[in-house]
């Protein structure tokens, strides 16, 4: 198992490209970004060059509604540029949602309005369709997407892929190999549970975990999950991908990747 950075995160006190150096310091060369428009890529390329390292993965603020047939043109436009994006920069995985998310002024997260009402299958046929033709995008290219549920408890709106049951399922059945899934414990522990009968029914499908804990998004050992069971059931299971380390250091980044690599017998 590798462990993966995420600059949004980490080392908040400075300059979010000044913070490369600084996962590059704890021996991190995998470094994650949300929301690539709103982020200096290529600034972050070059620093990331400078220390060896590599963008290993971003998303699009502006990715639009899959589920609403509407939005299809302009999510392929946006996915169009989020590829080039990746390939300029050399960024392996890109994220995909069922749904744009927007963050409101007063810092609340919502699903971005869909143009008329559908019927969770009409949704789900929409979802499907929409994914098939981002897909036929990234066959152009060497990229990956990572399809990740995320949670209804702070998003807010109606997520339609909020479960690793549905995202899987959505995988399973595109059944393409530049589409895999991201098992995020933080998202499923707020909806969903079932953390380790989901690592065991999706063996397989996700090469990456992310492992912010619950309630806070800080680090395993921080909440509510029991991370050293989910460190031996990947274990067990024989999981060798990437570990995202997508949460808030409770204190210390350096205490919070001890801990991790103590969990994980790293």
């Amino acid at each position: 198992m590798e462990l993966t950075g995420y600059l949004d995160f980490w080392f908040q006190e400075v300059p979010i490209v000044e913070r490369v150096e600084r996962f590059a310091r704890l021996d991190i060369r995998r470094l994650d970004v949300w929301l690539w428009r709103e982020r200096p890529m290529a600034d972050l390329y070059a620093e990331c060059q400078r220390h060896g390292c590599i963008l290993n993965s971003t998303f699009d603020p502006l990715l639009g509604n899959l589920v609403d047939a509407a939005d299809h043109a302009r999510c392929l436009d946006a996915w169009a540029e989020s590829l080039e994006i990746a390939g300029r920069f050399q960024i392996p995985y890109l994220f995909v949602f069922s749904n744009q998310v927007e963050v409101r002024p007063n810092g609340e997260e919502w699903i971005a309005p869909l143009s008329r009402d559908y019927t969770p299958g009409q949704m789900y046929a929409n979802l499907l369709e929409g994914l098939a033709r981002v897909l036929e995008l990234a066959e152009k290219t060497k990229v990956t997407l990572w399809f990740e549920a995320l949670n209804t408890f702070h998003i807010h709106g109606g997520v339609f892929i909020h479960s690793h049951e549905q995202a899987a399922d959505t995988v399973r059945r595109l059944d393409h190999p530049q589409l895999r899934l991201a098992f995020d414990c933080y998202h499923q522990q707020r909806t969903a549970g079932n953390l380790i009968y989901g690592l065991e029914a999706y063996q397989g499908l996700y090469p990456t975990v992310h492992i912010g804990d619950v309630p806070t998004r800080q680090e395993p050992g921080t909440g509510e999950i029991n991370f050293r069971n989910i460190a031996a059931k990947l274990r067990e299971l024989g999981f060798d991908g990437l570990l995202g380390m997508e949460f808030s250091p409770s204190e210390t980044e350096e205490l919070a990747l001890k801990r991790v690599k103590e969990i994980f017998e790293l």
